[in-house]
């Protein structure tokens, strides 16, 4: 596959949120003191209450934006088409909202128990938030898709991603700027997609299958001992919405289950992604080397 064709086939939508995240960068670099208003900074966020959703669409370095740019260019190209350009932006929009509501409680719970006051002045801003959920959202569709480049499958991507984070983190002086965003990331996005994220065409919301549950972001020899722990905090963070799932997920009318009420509507929905996922490429290899529109339609019409 030729590099052109890498760097095609982006969506719209995704083109116009990196331009935001390149200008809200250029912005912070012509008016500095712009830090202090859009970045999430605890002390200032009452009443500067906008910090909540403006922080994670901004970069403060260039490395930030590249990384930024490119992660949501990718995923979103795979995602989108898959999700529809409603639910990616409504995806992108409570991810990026609750992960700076839960580092803002995190840093005025470490003020108050160690009475640093850096906790409360450190500007915390960046897209990485939402990369990390995005990861998820690969994860989600094609978990056993093995990925070429780094010979894993994608169902590890979201894991490594944060395990890479925290040995960084130990190497680094501002860690507190990038891995509490990561981190409560990568658990909204998860949390969204598993109780959240509606299905019209299945009547159920979210992803109940086992194969999408918490522990499957460790290895199978810690999920006896992850099972337990991930079950108590579903009932203190989802709640009610934890055990409406399940009622969902095992309701029955007469002998016949509903649609979309078991995993099986899971794992199609998994297939689905997989097979888009292969149409996409098929299609970029078959027009780097020249194939014509009628083999592409072929294509197209040989994975449904």
């Amino acid at each position: 596959m030729s590099s052109s064709n890498l760097l095609t086939g982006f969506t719209r939508l995704c083109k116009g949120l990196a331009v935001v995240l390149v200008g809200a960068h250029i912005v912070v670099q012509i008016l500095p003191s712009a830090v202090s208003f859009l970045a999430l900074i605890p002390a200032k966020t009452i009443p500067f209450a906008w910090n909540l959703i403006t922080a994670g669409y901004l970069e403060q370095t260039i490395y930030g934006v590249f990384v930024s740019v490119f992660g949501l260019l990718f995923t979103g190209k795979l995602l989108e088409p898959i999700w529809g350009s409603r639910e990616f932006l409504k995806f992108i929009f409570i991810v990026n909202f609750l992960t700076s509501v839960c580092v803002f409680i995190t840093a005025i719970s470490l003020y108050y128990i160690s009475r640093e006051e850096s906790y409360l002045y450190l500007p915390i801003s960046g897209f990485q938030g939402v990369l990390s959920a995005l990861l998820v959202g690969i994860k989600q569709i094609m978990a056993d898709q093995e990925l070429s480049s780094l010979k894993i499958k994608a169902k590890w991507l979201p894991s490594l991603t944060v395990l890479i984070s925290i040995v960084i983190s130990f190497f680094t002086v501002d860690s507190a700027a990038f891995l509490p965003p990561l981190v409560f990331g990568t658990y909204i996005g998860w949390i969204y997609l598993r109780y959240w994220q509606r299905k019209p065409e299945a009547k159920l919301r979210g992803d109940p299958s086992d194969e999408f549950a918490f522990s499957t972001f460790f290895p199978q020899f810690l999920r006896p001992v992850i099972d337990p722990v991930a079950t108590i905090f579903d009932r203190l963070l989802c709640g009610r919405r934890s055990e409406a799932s399940n009622e969902e997920r095992d309701y029955t009318l007469g002998s016949t289950a509903l649609p979309g009420s078991d995993p099986i509507e899971a794992s199609r929905r998994r297939e689905r992604g997989a097979r888009a996922l292969e149409e996409r490429l098929a299609a970029e290899m078959l027009a780097s080397s020249g194939g014509s529109a009628e083999e592409l339609r072929r294509v197209g019409s040989d994975n449904v």
